[in-house]
């Protein structure tokens, strides 16, 4: 998670070197296999939750696995894995753990904060819904992150341009997803559109390419998409590639649920001059993924998210509303141009997230690596409207004429979805335009 999964594609072109551009059945026992695990859905609440002596065995299998995988630069661990967190059996054994890994020298104090923190916020949220083996899903959604988190600081996992979601030996996308589904509010939440989300499945299943112009709320994002479509579109919802910008595969709290998503990394804009002395290794690694975005889509049948405003969604300083942030027009043009040199038919469709209240950014961008999180349940949403197509012009004034007719498509959704759910509309807030619909009930 980290300051999120910022996609960004302003300023890239097919030409030129700049590119800019984080997760359980619900049961008391702990005995559940963690592979991929099946979903039971008996009532809204259901969640999924593994064992923690399941993971214990799956980290038994990742230690000897680094090196068959290529996942790091080491190849194998240097020292022998700390249990601390597997073995706790309390949330005091999990935070007195954060301070015994302090001060045995395997945790960055920084680290060690962010960790306390995000238990703690996590906790709260979990017990805000209400579902009755919370204490036991806080217990173990938390021990697993925590673990995952100290075995990356031991040794760190290396994103390529292209990223695949790691599903094996250990399952990360099931991992996100299990985290993130008690934080979000099924009764509460809606999906627009869903015929579309088939039309878009047979547009791929035909080799064709969809790039999915989105705005951008939270770091939870990526999981929201999935367990809003788990049920009715799970080949979206599982491989859908992400446009990623640097903050999520760097920021120790946020590598373990990217590890679980399709990415194309890149160094976002905003913070490309962070460090000048680097600005320049960023531009050359923004073209290699650049180069692997193109080469992935002159194989069709890929599915691309990507936000065009360049980061999260954040609120506005006075009336405290949040509202999707204008699009950028380069980098829809950008992508645009990417989609039509691909060789497949391709198509862009507006997609629209409500989802903020799980997981807020901060007020501002920050520079810094290890943002604050503040973390909630509630209810979200998700919308797909028609596919735009571009007019044949492509000045300047046709980019940003296009750049809006999508923008205006996102923002007209977002209120549908804002009155359903902050308006607790609910089914009723359908328009002509965009339909709601619970397909997990």
């Amino acid at each position: 998670m980290s300051a999120s999964l910022l996609p960004f594609l302003s300023n890239i072109s097919t030409s030129s070197p700049p590119f800019s551009l984080s997760l359980k059945s619900s049961s008391s026992s702990f005995s559940l296999p963690f592979q991929r695990v099946k979903l039971f859905r008996s009532t809204a609440e259901a969640s999924f939750f593994v064992t923690v002596k399941a993971m214990a065995e799956l980290v038994k299998d990742k230690e000897s696995g680094v090196a068959a995988a290529g996942t790091t630069e080491g190849g194998k661990l240097d020292v022998e894995h700390s249990r601390t967190f597997l073995d706790a059996r309390s949330d005091e054994e999990v935070l007195s753990g954060i301070k015994k890994e302090v001060e045995a020298g395997r945790l960055p104090p920084n680290v060690a904060a962010g960790m306390e923190e995000f238990f703690r916020n996590y906790k709260n949220a979990v017990f805000q819904s209400g579902v009755s083996a919370a204490a036991e899903i806080v217990l173990s959604n938390m021990a697993i992150l925590l673990d995952l988190v100290l075995l990356d600081v031991e040794d760190p996992f290396v994103f390529q341009p292209y990223h695949k979601a790691l599903r094996e030996p250990f399952d990360y996308y099931m991992f996100g997803q299990n985290y993130i589904r008690p934080l979000v509010d099924f009764r509460n939440s809606y999906v627009g559109n869903l015929s579309l989300f088939y039309e878009i499945e047979e547009k791929l299943k035909q080799g064709h390419n969809v790039v999915l112009i989105s705005n951008h709320q939270t770091e939870a994002d990526p999981a929201v998409i999935a367990l809003l479509l788990e049920k009715t579109n799970p080949h979206i919802a599982e491989n859908l590639i992400y446009v990623a910008g640097d903050r999520v595969i760097t920021d120790p709290l946020c590598k373990p649920f990217s590890m679980g998503r399709n990415l194309i990394c890149v160094y976002s804009k905003k913070h490309m001059y962070d460090v000048p002395e680097l600005a320049d290794t960023k531009r050359k690694a923004n073209i290699r993924s650049l180069k692997e975005m193109a080469m992935l889509l002159r194989t069709g049948s890929k599915l691309v998210w990507i936000a065009p405003s360049g980061g999260r969604d954040r609120p506005d300083p006075v009336t405290g509303e949040c509202y999707p942030a204008p699009f950028d027009s380069s980098s829809v043009d950008n992508m645009r141009r990417l989609i039509e040199s691909s060789g497949a038919p391709g198509h862009m469709y507006p997609l629209t997230l409500l989802c903020h209240n799980i997981m807020p950014p901060p007020s501002q961008v920050e520079k810094e690596i290890g943002e604050r999180r503040i973390i909630g349940f509630h209810g979200t949403g998700l919308s797909v409207a028609p596919e735009i197509v571009a007019a044949g012009e492509k000045s300047e004034e046709g980019k940003d004429v296009y750049t809006q007719a999508l923008y205006k498509s996102v923002t007209e959704q977002y209120n549908v979805l804002k009155s359903a759910i902050h308006g607790k509309q609910g089914l009723e807030a359908s328009t002509e335009g965009v339909a709601l619909s619970q397909p997990w009930n």
